[in-house]
């Protein structure tokens, strides 16, 4: 509603009939002056696919601007601005933030912008490139203090889509729609480089170290289920002694292996288990 009224005032204004009465004939001089052939050459304009000019004419400006195609001026009566309707990037140069976390870094942006309306980005803004581009690090700054750097380092699309919100929101009145903003880069100190990187190559360390446990489990629980299906049955045992054997003697190399069962050993352990025992004993009953 303000804007609408802002531009009424400002293209309606109600002139008094002193006014007007100059005004016509202002215009209807430059009208007869427009007759003289040389004055062609400077009162004909062509204006690009992209291009719109903003017509003042007397100090006023005209409703509608004009473009594309060929346009005729009225000579010392009209001037025109011309306006690109092309999208244009402004570059955003590095500059030291604080995150919400107190931690500092450098960022840098570009932002993708284009004129919606010629007429106010003309009338409502000095310069509109010059003003979108001061709005837009201010913005950055705010909103990455709003964030934290995991935050920043990881969701950046959320806060492009953020930054671009707010600008659309503070420069559709100067008649500029920014399209899209997005972060270059995100420059650390090097102590937190360091520090990232070490915890990063810890996390790859306890993630190693998981696997390696979880697979000796499975491998334990394998092997235990293997063990108790060959224990069923001695002549599993000894075939699967005689596949080791087999390995063992395809490469090259002097090792012999003697078969020896296990039982023949119980023999001359028993006696032992047994002597030690009865010291045991002996000494119990002594004290």
């Amino acid at each position: 509603m303000e804007n609408n009224l802002m531009e009424n005032n400002l293209m309606e204004e109600n002139d008094s009939i002193a006014t007007k009465i100059i005004r016509v004939i202002c215009i209807s001089i430059s009208v007869l002056i427009s007759l003289i052939p040389i004055t062609w050459f400077f009162c004909i304009r062509v204006f690009e696919q992209y291009e719109r000019g903003v017509v003042f004419r007397l100090g006023k400006v005209l409703k509608r601007p004009k473009g594309p195609g060929i346009f005729y001026f009225l000579p010392f009566v009209d001037t025109y601005s011309n306006v690109d309707l092309r999208i244009r990037t402004i570059d955003v140069m590095p500059q030291e933030m604080m995150t919400k976390d107190s931690v500092t870094c450098t960022v840098n942006a570009v932002i993708y912008y284009r004129i919606r309306d010629p007429i106010k980005s003309i009338i409502q803004v000095e310069d509109s490139r010059t003003a979108t581009a001061q709005f837009a690090q201010t913005t950055l700054r705010s909103v990455v203090g709003e964030n934290e750097l995991d935050a920043l380092l990881s969701k950046r699309d959320q806060i492009n889509t953020r930054i671009t919100e707010i600008l659309e929101k503070a420069t559709d009145s100067w008649g500029v729609h920014v399209t899209a903003v997005e972060i270059k880069d995100v420059v650390l100190p090097k102590d937190m480089q360091r520090a990232m990187a070490s915890q990063a190559e810890a996390e790859r360390e306890r993630r190693a170290k998981v696997i390696s446990a979880e697979g000796e489990q499975q491998a334990a629980a394998t092997l235990l289920k293997a063990a108790q299906k060959m224990t069923r049955n001695d002549t599993s045992m000894q075939l699967r002694y005689l596949q080791t054997l087999t390995q063992i003697s395809t490469e090259k190399n002097q090792t012999i292996v003697f078969p020896l069962p296990v039982e023949a050993l119980q023999r001359f352990l028993k006696p032992q288990i047994s002597q030690k025992e009865k010291k045991d004993l002996v000494a119990s009953d002594m004290s």
